[in-house]
């Protein structure tokens, strides 16, 4: 494995030269997987759109941006990247883990600069956290349906990064439409 004090030193020059070009995106694995529509994004886990609640934490979620918008529950600052942090602008809250062992869960908080809320991610590949830069954001195999069969929903929690789930493991990010 590649040290992650390395790598955070690599991507963030990478995301600091393209700092003047920040923008609201959201973060969605680039695998389908199984997915009926959109693919899946990094969602606030319980609610829909501004009646999400952000103490409900994270799940993967089908991408709203194809849709010509991205969700307000889908939504992150790249700004942020930079400093390591994924910054959900429409609730004001960052991303955190609440541990560091496999299958922990992914939440939200106001954000604090503390360690858990620390990520190694350029936009493109495996989120790390700072704490624990062997495991990674993943989403589970497992599916289940939401508002409708269209709405598909996944666990998302940290997990050994590993290439044989890359697929599971791979995020990228891009604007509506």
């Amino acid at each position: 494995m590649i040290n992650a004090t390395k790598i955070t030193a690599v991507v963030g020059a990478l995301v600091v030269a393209n700092a003047a070009q920040a923008e609201n995106v959201e973060i969605y694995l680039t695998d389908m997987l199984d997915n009926t529509q959109n693919g899946y994004c990094i969602d606030i886990a319980k609610g829909r759109e501004e009646a999400a609640n952000p103490d409900d934490g994270l799940q993967g979620h089908t991408c709203y941006s194809p849709g010509g918008a991205l969700g307000f529950d889908q939504t992150f600052d790249t700004e942020k990247f930079a400093d390591g942090i994924l910054y959900m602008v429409n609730f004001d809250v960052c991303t955190q883990i609440s541990g560091t062992g496999a299958g922990s869960a992914l939440e939200l908080a106001a954000c604090d600069g503390s360690e858990a809320q620390s990520f190694v991610f350029s936009g493109e590949g495996t989120i790390t956290p700072v704490a624990a830069p062997d495991m990674c954001f993943t989403v589970a195999e497992d599916t289940n349906s939401g508002r409708s069969d269209a709405n598909q929903i996944k666990v998302l929690s940290l997990e050994a990064c590993d290439d044989s789930k890359a697929a599971y493991q791979n995020w990228n990010v891009r604007t509506a439409g």
